[in-house]
């Protein structure tokens, strides 16, 4: 199986300013694999990009990515001061 978790770190980690407090979780449900990216407020932006298009490009390659068995893979990105 691919590495996802690191495909999306290594797309995600040059365009945020706070690293340290970036998480990632990964959440194995029965229809998706769900990447649960959680950033800093200054990064949301960054990650989201301006009407959507860089998280829009980055959701265009995690979900090109074969996975075993009938699961899809979701990313969810969220704010920090939200959870």
């Amino acid at each position: 199986m691919p590495d996802i978790k690191q495909l999306l770190l290594t797309m995600v980690i040059p365009l945020i300013e706070h690293e340290d407090e970036m998480t990632l979780n990964v959440v194995d449900g029965d229809h998706f694999l769900e990447y649960h990216l959680v950033l800093h407020p200054d990064d949301v932006g960054r990650v989201i990009g301006k009407g959507g298009r860089v998280a829009n490009a980055i959701r265009t390659i995690l979900y090109s990515v074969r996975v075993d068995g009938p699961k899809r893979v979701r990313l969810i990105i969220d704010n920090k001061e939200e959870i």
